[in-house]
């Protein structure tokens, strides 16, 4: 069945989002779903496609943090049915051996299923309105759209009597902070976090980390962030602060047992390093644009540091924990988002790279409930 419908298709890398009609020549193939997309956040990674040095293959419709509601299923096996409420996340192959070991953000081809070009089955059913190609689906999504075909396996049920508009952040940005939290480091009562960047994943880092009953303290540049943490009952710290390695240590006894740093600035990830406690653990979750060096001693005593990809989440266990955790006053990511039409979205992106807010969310025209 032939679908039309508006989405928001970058055309060039230094271009403007348009909010165009697309058309989806057919419906879900086995193992699919196709979603009515009722909000979908946006991440630093739909906006990072401006850098991807053309790796990222235009045009195309971005988006990758949808939620909404089940229109039609592809096959009897996706376990799924139409009217269920789905918050949507990243693509894998489920089939690798990090798939298969329950570490589905490592999956052998997540690079190419995400980020530079998707799944190439069916491909070419997705068109603009002049028939010409757009480029598959961007994290299995492509949802900075009305709708969205989606693989059955990177969907995650939730209760219908949730704002689904405002869940789609739970599938990435949301998931990654809190998942650092709760998955790589396993923070419990009474351990220390620090978290540099206090965006919408650092954020998320120190909800999930006071959900734990951890003491967090938060480092950023910026004061409307930094009061956004204090509200959030962590310990606010200005990124220039002088001797800001030895403030942290002051404030959590000796040095966090956690650090992770969601600002790529290596600067900042030399500060977290001295300012952990031996056998520390320092996690990076941003791709980091140049050579990392690391200044003598900081890597001393014991202390680690990894990449975490998505929080090392496994999507269907974690989303379902963030809304619970919601519903109980003890994760409010709502509080940090700002709704904007999917029309208005050259504004969300100028208010997100401004730092004017911390997450947006686009609602598609006739999206929500």
């Amino acid at each position: 069945m032939r679908r039309r419908f508006g989405a928001a298709v970058l055309r060039g890398y230094g271009s403007r989002f348009a909010v165009e009609e697309v058309i989806l020549d057919a419906g879900p193939a086995e193992g699919e779903i196709l979603v009515r997309i009722a909000g979908c956040g946006m991440c630093r990674t739909d906006l990072a496609v401006r850098r991807s040095a053309g790796r990222t293959p235009l045009p195309a419709v971005l988006g990758h943090e949808g939620a909404g509601v089940v229109v039609e299923t592809g096959g009897t096996g996706t376990g799924l049915s139409a009217g269920d409420h789905v918050v949507l996340s990243f693509d894998s192959c489920g089939h690798c051996r990090n798939c298969m070991g329950a570490a589905p953000a490592y999956c052998d081809s997540f690079a190419p299923l995400n980020l530079f070009g998707g799944r190439r089955e069916n491909a070419a059913r997705f068109t603009d309105a002049a028939g010409g190609v757009l480029a598959p689906r961007w994290f299995g999504q492509s949802s900075f759209a009305e709708y969205a075909m989606v693989p059955a396996r990177n969907a995650v049920r939730v209760d219908p009597s949730l704002p689904i508009e405002l869940l789609g952040p739970l599938g990435c940005g949301f998931l990654t902070g809190a998942g650092s939290v709760f998955n790589s480091f396993g923070v419990g009562p009474g351990d220390t976090v620090a978290v540099f960047g206090a965006g919408a994943v650092g954020l998320a880092a120190v909800m999930a980390a006071t959900a734990a009953g951890a003491v967090a303290v938060a480092v950023d540049r910026h004061p409307e962030r930094l009061a956004h943490a204090e509200r959030l009952h962590a310990i606010p710290l200005h990124a220039a602060s002088a001797g800001l390695p030895h403030r942290i240590q002051q404030l959590t006894d000796g040095g966090a047992q956690y650090a992770l740093d969601t600002t790529g600035s290596a600067e900042l990830i030399n500060d977290a390093l001295v300012a952990l406690r031996p056998r520390g653990h320092l996690g990076l979750v941003a791709r980091l644009p140049t050579t990392l060096p690391i200044q003598p001693g900081a890597l001393d005593r014991g202390r680690t540091i990894s990449h975490i990809c998505e929080g090392d989440a496994v999507p269907a266990l974690l989303v379902p924990k963030l809304t619970a955790l919601w519903r109980a006053g003890r994760f409010p990511f709502d509080e940090l988002i700002r709704t904007y039409p999917l029309s208005d979205i050259n504004g969300a992106e100028r208010d997100c790279e401004a730092g004017r807010v911390v997450k947006p969310v686009l609602i598609p025209e006739g999206g929500g409930r």
